[in-house]
């Protein structure tokens, strides 16, 4: 073995296609591009949504509704959840560190409780938002709705 008789593994290294380099090539005159039209043309690039001149949809359809930049998104937890997690876990109190630990929660959530389900025994519980039926249920067990 020397220097000169080093080549490339077989399939590794392909030609390039020598395009516009006459008909005898098999890929001269067109260069591939087919007849006329704007693929056909340089400096062509497809603009997104483009219909070739049809009007688009994104012109077609009326513009509607808008997004409330003010609203605050709550990861809803209902109060069947939060016995089934007091009873495991055999706590009096229930926030929102036990529920990102039973992993019901990440970080980045603010937590709403809603009145799906019953308790069973008094809690306390801490989260950042209550529904009205949520928070009379708690009551009537005896225990206490903490909004952070």
């Amino acid at each position: 073995m020397n220097l000169s008789s080093l080549q490339p593994a077989a399939g590794s290294v392909k030609t390039r296609k020598r395009i516009g380099r006459g008909t005898g090539s098999g890929m001269g005159g067109t260069s591939t591009r087919g007849h006329k039209g704007a693929k056909s043309r340089s400096g062509y690039s497809r603009k997104n949504g483009f219909e070739g001149g049809q009007m688009p949809l994104q012109r077609r359809l009326p513009k509607f509704g808008f997004k409330n930049i003010n609203r605050v998104e709550y990861k809803a937890i209902n109060l069947d959840t939060i016995q089934e997690l007091a009873t495991a876990t055999n706590a009096a109190k229930i926030g929102v560190e036990e529920l990102r630990s039973a992993g019901l929660i990440s970080k980045k959530h603010l937590v709403k409780i809603l009145s799906k389900g019953a308790l069973s025994s008094k809690l306390t519980v801490e989260a950042h938002a209550f529904s009205k039926a949520a928070e009379e249920a708690i009551a009537a067990q005896g225990g206490t709705a903490v909004k952070l």
